[in-house]
């Protein structure tokens, strides 16, 4: 069993030059259109409040901050290998090249649930926003229905009961999972749209609500800690940076389409680091002014930016806003699917899945029936779980990848240092270790309950790899 052989950095380049199994049908701009989508969603239109009114207080502007600190360091790593290995797969495909095979594995299998549960918690903020317009134009859906299992709902008469399962959820990820189906195009064009009309409600929030700004209400811009560890205080601003670290999911998902990119060395850096920055400065700048106009400990709310809105200009801005935030979790759940879909696909060709998982449509030229998997499997936990669970989830898994990301940048720069590289990461023996300690950092104050079940889904992954994959894996003839 020869568990750390190592894929050539040469053969996926030639691979990347010969495959045309997916379309190469994106450019730079549909890339950072990509990353905008999937980046500006639920951590913009629900955890700023969550962890604002939870964790830092209107101390969740450094939270962003500080994701975003730690987020740029992986992201010059990561463009420099979507550029050097432009290939689907993402850091799975890069642990593969560089840290061998076991290490590629379990970083496949923790992108695997860092797509899903992101699916998940965005598709319970969706369902959050639905619900709310709906009750605005007089619509109300059964409260059983539109909560995580067991989660207390108010009945019309004012009784609580336990919910039964979100709907609303499980719709939308099957909206997006026949979209996803039919082809990355079309998927790429809808992305586009809905990305325009998101970035045009956050800014008319920004510009028609800056006004009601009260700079009373960020004193104290750190609450003091009430004993426990994250709530507030430090502690909290720390805890709040790793939980909305899922919202800057986006550019790692951008790197699972480099395959199908039109010219991917050139492209995929701007991607990758251009949605970053136009993120990270709106996360900002929307959470300045959500806890400047309400109080950090109303903010606690299933749509806390609309709730600003409404407070600052009106009930019209409040539907506006609510309009904008599905249209963009739509785009984001997109995205998120896609890249789970990508992962699976590319596992399944190198042996280490079942190959039916990585059958392409010979119509649609999309792994469909990953996508199909995924969707169920989307659709069903997210009727049961709650969006702070399933953030946290996911921020613990994407900070994982960006670790080994990091790491394995390094490793590749002394074993082949002389690959040709469209991108370098700058200062690079800077920028990858920062990179790695600050993602290290923001895994630690997460709940036990995440790193409980990344465990558990750890396991899970080491009995699929020595039962199955390690002995159907195409390079298991070869040397290292």
């Amino acid at each position: 069993m020869n568990i750390f052989r190592r894929k050539s950095v040469a053969d996926l380049q030639s691979e990347a030059l010969t495959d045309t199994s997916l379309k190469r049908v994106l450019g730079p701009l549909h890339l950072v259109l990509l990353g905008v989508g999937c980046t500006i969603g639920t951590g913009i239109f629900v955890l700023t409040g969550t962890v604002a009114a939870r964790n830092a207080g209107p101390g969740v502007i450094l939270s962003f901050v500080l994701a975003g600190l730690a987020s740029i360091f992986a992201a010059f790593c990561y463009s420099e290998f979507a550029s050097l290995v432009p290939m689907s797969g993402s850091a799975y495909t890069y642990s593969y090249a560089t840290l061998g095979e076991l290490f590629a594995w379990i970083i496949g299998w923790d992108l695997i649930l860092e797509y899903a549960v992101g699916g998940i918690t965005v598709a319970i903020g969706w369902s959050g926003y639905v619900v709310s317009l709906l009750h605005d134009f007089g619509v109300d859906i059964p409260p059983r229905l539109t909560a995580a299992y067991g989660t207390l709902v108010t009945l019309a008469d004012g009784t609580q009961v336990p919910a039964l399962f979100n709907l609303p959820a499980v719709l939308i990820v099957a909206a997006v999972t026949v979209l996803l189906v039919i082809g990355i195009k079309e998927s790429a064009w809808y992305n586009n749209f809905i990305v325009i009309v998101k970035l045009a409600v956050i800014l008319a929030f920004l510009a028609l609500a800056a006004h009601a700004v009260n700079p009373a209400n960020w004193h104290p811009f750190i609450p003091a800690n009430t004993g426990e560890f994250g709530h507030f205080g430090w502690s909290g601003l720390m805890a709040g940076a790793g939980t909305v670290f899922f919202a800057y999911i986006g550019f790692d998902a951008v790197s699972t389409a480099a395959q199908e990119t039109r010219n991917p060395q050139r492209d995929m850096p701007l991607g990758i680091i251009g949605s970053l920055i136009i993120c990270t400065v709106l996360y900002i700048a929307v959470a300045a002014v959500a806890t400047g106009v309400v109080p950090y400990a109303q903010l606690d709310n299933p749509a806390p930016i609309a709730l600003a809105a409404d407070r600052a200009v009106g009930g019209w801005m409040s539907v506006l806003i609510k309009i904008g935030a599905i249209a963009g979790l739509s785009s984001v759940i997109m995205v998120l699917m896609l890249g789970q879909t990508r992962i699976f696909w590319v596992m399944s060709r190198d042996g280490l899945l079942p190959p039916f998982i990585g059958q392409v449509h010979p119509k649609f030229q999309t792994p469909w029936i990953t996508t199909i998997i995924t969707g169920v499997l989307v659709a069903f936990i997210s009727a049961f779980l709650t969006v702070r669970e399933a953030g946290n989830l996911c921020s613990i898994g994407t900070l994982l990848a960006f670790v080994i990301v990091c790491i394995s940048v390094l490793v590749l720069r002394v074993r082949e240092p002389n690959h040709k590289r469209a991108f370098r990461t700058p200062c690079i023996w800077v920028v990858a270790p920062l990179g790695a300690l600050a993602a290290l950092a923001l895994m630690v104050p997460l709940p036990n309950a995440a790193w409980l079940r990344l465990i558990v889904w750890f396991a899970i992954g080491m009995v699929l790899y020595f039962t199955y994959s390690v002995h159907h894996s195409k390079l298991r003839d070869k040397t290292p």
